[in-house]
């Protein structure tokens, strides 16, 4: 039997090979010289080649002549040649479009449509803008968009935004490779391009700003962006880039890095393609040097704010009242009574450790990406693809915490079927944290490895005492500023210093301990499960274009309680959507109305319906002044994290409040600051259960808290009447009312592009913060009469979680949840573009984004986006033959950054980028020299991230 197959496998093989053979060559130009990349193929055919660097090609197929050749290249209209013989030579000039709105957009619709009339605002990036981008790389190219933000945490995490509510864990913007979700399943946002596209493999970037739900779902709320990575069957054959250069800061000096990837693709036959791209990225990060005290931003160090809390300074969150400690002291026989009256009322902080000490700052990356295609008739009606992603690297990501992610690993692997006109893919997302650690966690936990939090304040206050009392030789009596040097070189006799053997032991041991009680580990192996499916009935419907579509998608939370509650087990739940979309011309094709709606349902909440409308009209002789209009819901569920985190942070605890959450949470135990004979007395008068230590379960965050706002006045004022009980409902989904209205024309050569927007948005998720005492009620009804401790002949009756706010026995916690408030957002952008000074391009565009929100309200939007951002564009692809040029200049002004590690205002910057690069067609290759942040003047992306310094690269593509 092995030996039929065997024959007559070779049978058809050997006749294949028989098949008579129309050879073509030729030559592919634009109007400035021979076109490299540019797609030949057979009209309704996969089988086609495409042209060298020196625009020539050569194509043999099986078809016998007559046939059509289709010629075709991204930002020119295609051609076509009609074939009559064999070895027929044939020279095509392909025409630039006109301006970039011919340019054709798949996303904003889900069908194929020029940018001039789509329906709402799309900003696209193709291959040639990816060749003349001045930035080191096309995904930092993207700042340079009209209405996009870039916020870089580290040098190779960058959070791509539009529209306000920018944060580094960008939730409320999705992105799409070739289709697939990348972002990260646990962490619920996009880890920068750590498993997106090799720069080589790039074919188009499509973002859409705003609400996309009534296509692309829950995520798709704030903006939606595309990438689509080049198919083998049209773009064949190796290509090479090897880019170097240095990274210049003035924490960091200057440092190499690399960034390099190759593209290999080959088309077998018109049934069977492959490819597979690896990139290999290494560098410096960007080094966190601000040392302000979180509170008193004009200290920098102990020397002048004994509790000082330094920014990129950790293990210093961990502080106590001395009063407290002093009380212990006396009352455990180890402080002398009388000294007692020495020791202040005020707090005092550990000694923490530098961001540049916790962080390894080595940036690395690691992407590989593999594909099959298979198309059974040799043609587009059916193409079948097996996609499978991997990226692994390091990086740093800015939350609540600063997180050291090394060795962050990801992967995606999809099966997919397409053709002109349906869609189905299904595909899986797992990840694994690697070796990640949070640093704060690693600075604390290293400081109790070679003393204990009780030790070293018993220590420091007991030195303090002294020292003050005039006990201690040498040591002036009466000097507060003194006393607290020499108290904290006694506390911190015996320090791991970083640098040292015992230090990097210690580190290793923390890093590698995934408890937050001793070590810093960060777990996460969460995986997801999606698919989905699109069908354009445009072959059984001829009245108008109708598309139908759904999409399931499981989540499979794993972080082992490390990240989320799923102490004993994972956490699984799912949700799905369905949608449909009409699209019809009418008045001579000038007006086309598209109206879209979808359903989705998430298992912890109810159904959603997201409906769009939109009005697109062409005017003028040519229809070259298209106006639009749309109006659309958004919506987005609750992420992961919104539902079940259950973090402590150190500096606070994050909770989610799906219902079944609040009852998983237990905090680890907290040592309480109450004096060691108050808390016997509260106990025996009371029957409270309050000891040396203490935990916070989620249901008393939830049910006994009071709000965080009224907690700072009644610090301020004293009065328990101030003291306002939070009421904090159950997380549900987010929505919003999306309108726009927009204009894309040419006047007098000039292309221009306006849109203007306004958002208003209901139950807007964000983390409310409450205060929780550790034991008693915040309705301050249960009471102990302190009359016997104080000495008092009346009774003093005190609130116990009065004592607790007292003694430092508290915790602040973020609880996800939704704003009555009412919040909105507007704005504007417009961009225009022409071709001065004998063919040069010259682009300007502006961006005006304003939130309105009560200034009194009781939750942080984050907005994070400056009001007024101003970008232009100066350059020529060919200035002389081979030589081009291009440099971008971005300026924004200052704005309030805010987020759970840090509030503070961004200042305003001027960002030049430049690039100049030169062709050599004999080696088939470019060369480019450009810089990033020329001039140096470093600026932050916000607060407690690296200044980020200048980027200086070559860069030698082959074949692309």
């Amino acid at each position: 039997m092995m030996k039929k197959l065997l024959l007559i496998a070779f049978v058809l093989f050997g006749s294949a090979a028989m098949f008579a053979q129309t050879t073509i060559t030729g030559v592919v130009s634009d109007a400035t010289g021979p076109l490299p990349g540019a797609n030949i193929k057979v009209a309704r055919k996969a089988v086609g080649t495409s042209t060298d660097f020196d625009g020539k090609f050569t194509l043999k197929v099986t078809d016998t002549p007559p046939f059509t050749l289709e010629v075709s290249s991204i930002g020119f209209q295609t051609s076509s040649v009609e074939i009559t013989k064999n070895n027929q030579v044939v020279t095509v000039t392909l025409k630039e479009n006109a301006t970039a709105l011919d340019e054709v957009v798949i996303s904003a619709s889900r069908t194929p449509e020029r940018i001039m009339e789509s329906p709402v605002t799309v900003e696209r990036m193709d291959v040639r803008a990816i060749r003349n981008t001045s930035s080191p790389s096309f995904y930092d190219g993207l700042e340079n968009l009209k209405g996009v933000d870039i916020n870089s945490s580290s040098l190779t995490f960058k959070s791509v935004n539009t529209r306000g509510f920018a944060t580094f864990a960008n939730e409320r913007f999705m992105q799409l490779v070739d289709g697939m979700d990348n972002s990260s399943p646990g962490l619920n946002f996009a880890l920068g391009n750590l498993l997106g596209l090799s720069e080589l493999d790039v074919k188009t970037v499509e973002l859409l700003p705003g609400a996309s739900s009534a296509l692309y779902g829950a995520n798709a709320f704030n903006g939606i962006m595309f990438m689509t990575s080049k198919n083998p069957f049209d773009d064949a054959g190796i290509s090479f880039v090897f880019k170097t250069g240095i990274t210049s800061q003035k924490a960091a000096g200057d440092n190499n890095f690399y960034d390099s990837s190759i593209r290999m693709a080959y088309a077998f036959d018109d049934k069977f393609a492959a490819k597979a791209s690896l990139s290999f990225l290494k560098g410096e990060e960007w080094h966190a040097t601000d040392y302000r005290d979180e509170t008193d931003m004009t200290s920098l160090d102990h020397s002048t704010n004994p509790n000082y809390n330094g920014l990129n300074v950790y293990g210093d969150e961990v502080s106590t009242n001395m009063a407290s400690v002093g009380q212990s002291l006396v009352d455990a026989n180890v402080l002398p009574a009388a000294l007692l009256p020495f020791i202040p009322n005020q707090a005092v902080s550990r000694t923490g450790y530098n961001d540049v000490d916790m962080i390894t700052n080595e940036a690395k990356s690691v992407k590989l990406g593999t594909s099959l295609h298979y198309r059974p008739w040799g043609n587009d009606r059916l193409e079948i693809i097996w996609n499978s992603k991997f990226g692994i690297g390091s990086t740093i990501y800015q939350g609540q915490n600063r997180y050291n992610l090394q060795n962050f690993f990801m992967e995606q692997h999809k099966l997919e079927f397409k053709g002109k006109s349906f869609m189905v893919r299904g595909y899986v997302t797992s990840e694994d944290a690697g070796d990640s650690y949070d640093s704060r966690f690693a600075a604390i936990n290293i400081n109790r490895r070679w003393k204990s939090d009780s030790n070293w304040f018993g220590q420091y206050v007991g030195t303090y005492a002294q020292a003050i009392a005039g006990a201690i030789p040498g040591v002036p009596a009466g000097n507060a500023d003194v006393a607290h040097s020499v108290s904290r070189s006694v506390a911190d006799t015996g320090r791991l210093i970083p640098g040292t053997a015992g230090f990097s032991k210690a580190f290793n041991t923390v890093k590698l301990d995934p408890s937050l009680i001793t070590g810093s580990k960060f777990e996460e192996k969460t995986k997801l499960y999606h698919a989905d499916a699109n069908l354009n009935l445009q072959d059984y419907i001829d009245w108008a274009e109708i598309q139908v579509g759904a999409s399931y998608r499981k989540y499979i939370l794993n972080s082992n309680g490390t990240l989320f509650t799923d102490y004993d087990g994972t956490i699984d739940y799912d949700e799905y959507g369905v949608y449909t979309q009409l699209q019809k011309k009418v008045l001579d094709d000038r007006l086309k109305i598209t109206a879209s709606a979808r359903y989705d349902k998430a298992q912890n909440f109810d159904g959603n319906v997201s409906p769009r409308l939109s009005l697109a009209y062409a005017a003028g002789e040519d229809k070259n002044h298209n106006f639009r209009a749309s109006v659309q819901t958004g919506f987005r569920n609750p992420t992961t994290q919104d539902q079940y985190i259950g973090l402590d942070a150190g500096s606070g605890i994050l909770l989610g409040t799906a219902p079944d959450n609040i009852d998983r949470f237990t905090s680890n135990p907290f040592n309480l600051g109450i004096p060691a004979g108050l808390a016997g007395y509260i106990n025996g008068t009371t029957g409270s259960s309050i000891g040396a230590t203490g935990t916070l379960t989620g249901r008393m965050a939830y049910e006994n808290s009071w709000t965080a706002s009224s907690v700072e006045t009644f610090s301020d004022s004293g009065n328990p009447a101030d003291l306002v009980k939070s009421d904090v409902e159950f997380v549900k989904p987010e929505h919003v009312t999306a309108f726009e209205v927009g204009y894309r024309g040419i006047i007098e050569g000039v292309t221009v592009d306006l849109n203007v927007y306004y958002n208003n948005y209901k139950d807007f998720i964000a983390s409310q913060n409450v205060v929780a005492p550790l034991y008693g009620s915040v309705t301050l009804a249960d009471q102990v009469d302190l009359a016997p401790i104080v000495g008092s002949p009346v009774p003093v009756n005190t609130p116990i979680s009065l004592i607790a706010l007292q003694n430092g026995d508290f915790k602040g916690v973020a609880l996800d949840s939704n704003s009555e408030e009412d919040v909105s957002s507007y704005g504007a952008t417009i961009g225009l573009n022409t071709k001065v000074l004998n063919g040069f391009d010259l682009g300007l565009n502006y961006t005006y984004s304003k939130l309105n929100i009560d200034e009194a309200s009781d939750f942080e939007a984050g907005f994070n986006t400056p009001e007024h951002k101003v970008k232009l564009q100066f350059g020529k692809t060919s200035v002389i033959e081979n030589l081009g040029f291009n440099v971008n200049v971005r300026w924004q002004d200052e704005f309030l950054w805010e987020s759970s590690f840090y509030d503070g205002v961004v200042d305003a910057r001027t960002v030049v980028d430049a690039q100049i690069n030169y062709r050599i067609p004999s080696w088939k290759s470019v060369l480019k020299v450009g810089a990033a942040n020329i001039g140096g003047k470093e600026y932050f992306s916000a607060p407690g991230v690296g200044a980020i310094g200048s980027q200086y690269f070559v860069s030698w593509t082959i074949n692309n």
